[in-house]
């Protein structure tokens, strides 16, 4: 696990304004929870963090060696990182919570699903292949975690499915996703719509048209022409 070292420092203080000023200098506030253990409020530098998980094929199921400045024991606890909060804009990481690891424990663990082949429904049939789910839940040890669950839709025609039940999962994991929910599927292509001409609406209009303006006034009579006054009737 010496590849995967991360330190951490003990963080005195809480608050929008001890974080702000973290983030200034470079590190962001995080928190090491776990096995039993009273929360940790700890800093880190956000930049070594995502350094190690963009190096690790496991992503955020990546096992790490933490060692945290200040702590008293000097040691090393085995952590994941449970969460990472970030810009909604910039994307940069703000926050991260890391969880420590009991070998001899289960655990769960989030596993992104990597689809592999076409569809034939897709190649031949021009259909498309909708993706519904893109990770799923699992039970396993901390040593097991698998990097990716595979999803083959090589077979699939417009109009089939793939369900969790169907993907392959490595021996000693549990399923803890509902099995029964729908992975990826090819729809048929949306059909192009056709102006449809009505004749019968097309040749009113023609008469409505050749119809407008003002009526002719009846002869004899106008507008301007004074009004009998009722009163002397």
């Amino acid at each position: 696990m010496a590849d995967n070292a991360l330190t951490a420092a003990v963080r005195e203080n809480a608050g929008k304004g001890v974080a702000r000023k973290l983030r200034a200098t470079g590190r962001i506030p995080g928190v090491f929870y776990g096995n039993a253990r009273e929360p940790l409020a700890i800093s880190l530098d956000p930049q070594e963090l995502e350094h190690l998980l963009a190096a690790s094929d496991a992503g955020m199921n990546t096992l790490i060696d933490l060692t945290v400045k200040g702590n008293g024991d000097g040691g090393t606890t085995l952590v994941l990182v449970k969460d990472i909060q970030r810009d909604p804009i910039r994307g940069i990481a703000l926050h991260a919570d890391l969880l420590a690891i009991d070998v001899s424990k289960t655990i769960t663990a989030t596993i992104p699903i990597r689809v592999e082949g076409t569809a034939s429904g897709v190649s031949v049939s021009d259909g498309i292949l909708d993706q519904a789910l893109r990770e799923l839940d699992l039970e396993c040890m901390p040593t097991s975690i698998p990097k990716e669950i595979v999803a083959d839709v090589t077979q699939l025609e417009i109009g089939d499915s793939l369900h969790i039940r169907d993907l392959p999962l490595p021996a000693g994991v549990k399923l803890l996703s509902d099995p029964d929910l729908s992975v990826l599927s090819v729809v048929a292509p949306a059909a192009e719509e056709e102006e449809v001409v009505d004749e019968e609406a097309v040749e009113e209009g023609a008469e409505l048209e050749e119809g407008e303006g003002d009526a002719p006034a009846e002869e004899g009579k106008s507008d301007d022409a004074p009004k009998e006054d009722a009163s002397n009737s």
